[in-house]
């Protein structure tokens, strides 16, 4: 067990009521009941004090930055303010950014119960491959990535009076290009209003006037930055001295608890951590912040197994992962009251520091570390890393414990470990690869990317670095703009460059079908699972959907045999078909979300593709012009075997080696090409396919006849 010393006290807010979705079978009087105590609930919160302040603030600010403390209600309650102010009469949309899918979703879900209207009328939500919002949608809550791609549709995002980027601190490099291109949206919105309103004498070319005259019913664009903790003044500064307000919520004392010496397992420690709660502490549930999916599946699965050990009446306790790949259901479960006598112990990723707030929580548990994405530019790799976590994000941990009443965090490392945190973390622009931002940008119209007015400026190596990659993949032209129309196309995509590209390529080769279904299951976390218990039984099954050609015709022949398992003799029964596909899923070791959600990915890219009118045919048993597509894709990422039996990266030079989990582990291909670098105490490639070397040069010789 982690011995723990009690250490500072620290408060955290709100007193949110444990809630349940209603059905359209309830009757007047239950909705009614809910529907007082919904009012009840938002008369309580700090910031409904406040609400008329608020609105004439905003009335009377373009901008406008609201610091409000967690629980006070803000994100919740503002835009419902807002939408009874009548800032979107005339059809006009209330727009609230998200840095995480999971947010968007489920505060979408709470305000259209306090609303009481249906999910995709009133209040909706858009996310990346799943939309729920119609013509009536009046408060919109989205990722700010999907803001971004709605500015290529509509450049002046015209449909919008108000637009509220919540969670700005997270700084994700997301939503450091949003609030620059807001901040140039405002400038033009209001330029071509001054324009109409001066009755067109400014308006010389008949370009300028078309656009004038389409847009002639544009608003001034409101735009609201928020969070729970941000530095007001950076964000005041950017926007040329905008008003900040700050909203106080409810606080409830929280506990700390450090290690007396740093645990050299943390997954180890939590798990210890976990049962020493539920044995010793008072009821309430507990979260658990883990650094990613195998993690927390890892942890999952040792927390059931050593329930069996428990006494029958110790092992009421339920567990209930989230992260951001998790298909919309399973998330919506850890929301939900725990039965009666059992504790919900939750397993999250650092989604729930700030973006949801989970009821129930009364323990956290903070191991201290968090996986980040990080790009080195000089060598163009980018790594997920496991790194130790600011003293914000500590913070932001333990308020989870305080938000209904007072609570307990068990940080798993020494109060001294503390002190050597960093006060905040590393802006996301930083630390990334821009390569799909840059191509975001570019279609916007935007040339000039060091020119572009970021609240902080990326570094120029690394911007170069991302051009000359979209040079390589044929979406720029010599003049460093985007090409026709190739650049446009990848653009509509809502994926990486790189994927894009493949899928382009695709089409050419006539693999498209094949390049689809890598794509999907590519773009979501490990399809196997090797429970430590049963790693024979897990590798035999992987061997039955193995090639000796390479992982990407793996993950083929596993998304097809789950889609006959689907499809076979089950007619239009969805739940049978689904139920025959987790037991299909547990006797292959296949992990069932990540094939859920992959198969979600490929009906919405199938969709995309086709508006974009690329034809959708097969190589058949051809698998040599699938793999001379793969070869013409991902050139970038090709390694050459060396006579040690290592291989060298041809474009990084790096020295590295094939992952275990590979099928082609024993097979030592003379060439192969891979989709990800992970970094360890060695420099492990996953996902690899084998090619012949003599295709690089027939293929990519933009880049390989150069060599």
């Amino acid at each position: 067990m982690p011995s723990m010393a009690p250490g500072g006290r620290i408060n955290s807010q709100t007193n949110n009521k444990k809630r349940k979705a209603y059905s359209d079978g309830d009757n007047r009087s239950e909705l009614l009941a809910r529907k007082h105590k919904f009012e009840q609930q938002r008369k309580s919160l700090p910031i409904a004090s406040v609400e008329k302040k608020l609105v004439d603030e905003i009335r009377s600010n373009s901008t406008l930055i609201i610091v409000g403390e967690t629980g006070s209600g803000k994100t919740t309650q503002l835009p419902q303010f807002l939408l009874s102010a009548g800032f979107c009469n005339a059809g006009k949309v209330i727009g609230i950014t998200q840095p995480r899918r999971v947010a968007a979703v489920t505060v979408a879900k709470r305000v259209a119960e306090e609303c009481g209207v249906e999910l995709g009328s009133t209040v909706g939500y858009s996310i990346r491959f799943d939309d729920m919002t119609s013509n009536s949608t009046s408060l919109k809550y989205m990722t700010d990535g999907l803001l971004l791609r709605e500015a290529l549709l509509d450049p002046y995002l015209s449909r919008y009076s108000v637009i509220i980027v919540d969670e700005a601190h997270e700084r994700t490099v997301h939503t450091d290009v949003l609030l620059g291109l807001l901040k140039r949206i405002q400038k033009e919105r209001g330029k071509l209003i001054n324009e109409h309103n001066n009755g067109m004498r400014t308006m010389t070319n008949e370009t300028s006037v078309g656009t004038l005259k389409k847009y002639q019913r544009l608003s001034p664009l409101k735009l609201i930055i928020m969070s729970a903790s941000l530095d007001a003044r950076v964000f005041s500064d950017y926007f040329g001295g905008a008003r900040a307000l700050y909203v106080q919520g409810r606080q409830f004392p929280v506990d700390i608890f450090y290690t007396l010496h740093p645990e050299t397992d943390y997954v180890d420690a939590a798990l210890i951590t976990i049962f020493q709660i539920h044995l010793e502490e008072e009821s309430g549930d507990i979260l658990v912040f883990l650094t990613g999916q195998e993690e927390i599946e890892s942890v999952e699965r040792l927390v059931k197994e050593r329930l069996q050990q428990l006494a029958e009446d110790k092992r009421k306790l339920k567990v209930l992962p989230i992260y951001s790949s998790l298909p919309s259901e399973k998330q919506m479960q850890v929301f939900m009251p725990a039965l009666d006598g059992y504790r919900k112990v939750v397993l999250a990723t650092n989604i729930a520091e700030t973006s949801v707030t989970i009821p129930g929580i009364k323990y956290v548990i903070d191991p201290g570390v968090v996986k980040q994405r990080q790009y080195t530019a000089s060598t163009g790799i980018e790594s997920l890393v496991v790194v130790p976590i600011s003293k914000a994000q500590a913070l932001q941990r333990s308020g989870r414990a305080g938000r209904e009443g007072p609570g307990k965090c068990f940080r798993l490392y020494p109060e001294r470990e503390f002190q050597k945190l960093d006060d905040s973390t590393k802006p996301e622009i930083k630390r990334s690869n821009l390569s799909n931002v840059i191509l975001q940008l570019k279609a916007l119209g935007v040339d000039d990317i060091l020119g572009f007015d970021f609240i902080e400026k990326p570094k120029s190596e690394a911007v170069s670095k991302s051009l000359a990659l979209l040079s390589l993949l044929g979406a720029l032209t010599d003049e460093n703009k985007l090409s026709d129309p190739i650049g446009h196309q990848m653009a509509r995509l809502p994926l990486e460059p790189i994927y894009s590209k493949a899928l382009i390529l695709a089409s050419q080769f006539n693999c498209l079908e094949e390049m689809l279904i890598a794509v999907a299951m590519l773009s979501v976390e490990s399809i196997f699972y090797t429970p430590r218990e049963k790693k024979e039984e897990a590798r035999a099954a992987a061997k039955c959907f193995s090639s000796p050609e390479g992982d990407h015709l793996a993950l083929l022949n596993v998304f097809r045999a789950a889609v006959e398992v689907l499809q076979k003799n089950f007619g239009n029964n969805r739940e049978k078909a689904e139920k025959n596909l987790r037991k299909w899923c547990k006797d292959n070791f296949i992990n069932n979300r990540s094939l859920k959600h992959a198969l979600d990915v490929h009906r919405q890219i199938v969709g995309h593709v086709e508006q974009m009118g690329l034809s959708i045919t097969s190589c058949g048993e051809d698998m040599i012009q699938f793999r001379r597509c793969l070869a013409a894709a991902f050139f970038l990422q090709a390694a050459l075997k060396q006579p040690d039996g290592t291989y060298r990266s041809l474009s990084s030079g790096l020295v590295v080696q094939i992952h275990p989990s590979s099928g082609l582990f024993k097979g030592k291909p003379e060439c192969l090409i891979y989709n990800e670098l992970l970094k360890t105490n060695n420099n492990y490639i996953r996902n690899v396919t084998r090619i012949d070397y003599l295709w690089l040069p027939e293929l990519a010789p933009q880049y390989y006849a150069l060599k």
